[in-house]
């Protein structure tokens, strides 16, 4: 007998069609990948077989119960993992997890020797609330909420979003130990690496499966989709100044110093402390005019408190900074007016529209009417959204509200846009338009400074700084770090680098 079942399953919200006579099984024992793009439908079809929602039509099987008649059978076997981490921020690691085994009718003592080997990982930390944990613990807790209380199936919708390449290494390898225990895995992801760890998957678009085979052989049926080519950026032509032949054309990796080495990002000696933790340890770098800058980094590493600072957001603890020309610890209202910034979570108002959002904007930096509607009409078409124009931000796909998120982040041509994580949780077509605007930005001279734990990203940048423990290990082109790291890929690079960390998470 099969873990899952599902026949014909149909779901519709209103006139959109979500799951459309969707068919699909799921051996005892298997891990089994649900992959796809942007409002395939994925979601709707975990909740269903969850128990969480009800399908319009079809009928599905969990473990051998009908998802409709016996729920609560379902509900006692199955471990779910949502796309956003469902654990509680504002509570501590060990009353999550005791939260979580209440919640099933069961203890963290009675599941302990199921979760065992994943939780005594972060045990130590048990007394830290989960808002303070980095990606990899939240992800270890949440893997552990799920299965205190002892699943057959678990299901996993895009787990690992938003965590670097070594801690979501670890975290298949923990899947693998579940499966050798014979818990049946169902996970969606957008990482190509993670869905080669699939024994079989279902690709699924616009609500209907496409094609259900061995990765390998579903990856090369839709390489269009999941293997799309490599974004082109514009030549350019080289600044006066610079080092190369005046009318000599450049093309990526080989953008730098077409500014004639004008640098707009200046930093020496950066430190931010909290009491003796040193988040930030001592990092000097520059960055040039319409350079794209990746600063990547394990969870943890610093990254994100650097930014804070370049940003205006944070004060630093000691050394110094510019950004634009500004000093970071007395300017930094005047580099709030000369950046954009997109974080991962977007800064997109949900219940405004597409337009609103824009035109809001538009006003918050400071730009006059007439040229807010001029830029619009232009926005507008070049993100193909005329005809959503009046659609509400929050009934969006995620790949769109990125693309309108970075565009509105520069809507009024700042000297930088800063880039925290842009294309987490999102499939391969929707990141590479979103990287062929990336292009069009710093072709038009405007810096990208950019972090992603997409490593066919880090590629597609300048220039790369690597962080471990506060401090950067490597910088350098991708060709350079590659070269003198002796590693094939950025993948490899980056892995390497970070198990090299010696402090805690």
């Amino acid at each position: 007998m099969n873990a899952i079942e599902v026949n014909n399953v149909s779901k519709s919200y209103g006139r959109v069609k979500a799951l459309q006579d969707v068919s699909f099984s799921v051996e005892k024992g298997e891990v089994f990948g649900l992959i796809g793009p942007d409002g395939a439908g994925k979601t709707s079809m975990y909740r269903i077989l969850c128990t969480l929602l009800l399908a319009d039509e079809g009928a599905a099987m969990v473990d051998g119960f009908d998802v409709v008649r016996q729920m609560k059978d379902i509900r006692r076997r199955v471990g779910y993992m949502p796309g956003r981490f469902s654990l509680y921020q504002d509570l501590t690691v060990r009353e999550n997890l005791e939260f979580f085994a209440t919640l099933f009718g069961t203890t963290v003592d009675e599941g302990y020797d199921s979760i065992k080997a994943i939780y005594q990982q972060i045990e130590r930390f048990a007394d830290r609330k989960a808002g303070a944990l980095s990606g990899g613990m939240k992800q270890k807790l949440a893997l552990s909420c799920a299965l205190v209380h002892q699943p057959s199936v678990l299901f996993l919708d895009e787990p690992t979003t938003g965590v670097d390449p070594v801690s979501r290494k670890e975290f298949w390898e923990m899947l693998s130990m579940l499966k050798e225990r014979g818990i049946t895995i169902v996970a969606s992801t957008p990482y190509l690496d993670e869905v080669r760890c699939c024994e079989r998957v279902a690709f699924l678009s616009e609500g209907k499966v496409m094609g259900i085979d061995k990765p390998e052989i579903i990856l090369e049926q839709f390489k269009d989709i999941f293997n799309p080519p490599r974004p082109t950026p514009k030549p350019l032509p080289v600044m006066e100044g610079s080092e190369y032949h005046q009318g000599q054309q450049l093309s990526a990796p080989s953008l730098i110093g077409r500014a004639g080495g004008e640098s707009v990002i200046e930093v020496e000696h950066l430190v931010k402390a909290f009491g003796d933790f040193h988040a930030v340890d001592d990092i000097s770098f520059t960055v040039k005019r319409g350079e794209i800058f990746g600063f990547l980094g394990a969870n943890g590493a610093g990254k994100t408190t650097a930014m804070h600072m370049l940003t205006g957001l944070n004060q630093p603890t000691s050394g110094t900074g510019t950004v634009a020309g500004f000093d970071i610890r007395t300017e930094h209202e005047q580099i709030k007016k000369h950046i954009g910034y997109m974080s991962q979570r977007f800064s997109l108002y949900e219940d405004l529209t597409v337009a609103e959002n824009i035109r809001l904007f538009g006003g918050i930096y400071g730009m006059g009417n007439e040229e807010i509607k001029v830029k619009t009409k232009k926005l507008l078409r070049q993100l193909k959204f005329e005809a959503h124009k009046n659609d509400l931000v929050g009934s969006l796909p995620l790949g769109w509200k990125q693309k309108l998120a970075f565009s509105v982040s520069i809507f009024h041509e700042p000297s930088i846009v800063f880039l925290d994580e842009p294309t987490g949780g999102v499939d391969p077509a929707t990141r590479r338009q979103f990287w062929e605007l990336i292009y069009d930005a710093a072709h038009r001279g405007i810096t990208v400074f950019v972090t992603t734990h997409y490593m066919d990203e880090a590629e597609y940048c300048d220039r790369i700084s690597i962080m471990v423990d506060g401090k950067i290990s490597a910088m350098g082109t991708p060709e350079e770090l590659k070269r003198n790291l002796h590693q094939p890929d950025m993948d490899h690079v980056f892995t390497y680098l970070a198990r090299e960390a010696k402090r805690g998470d």
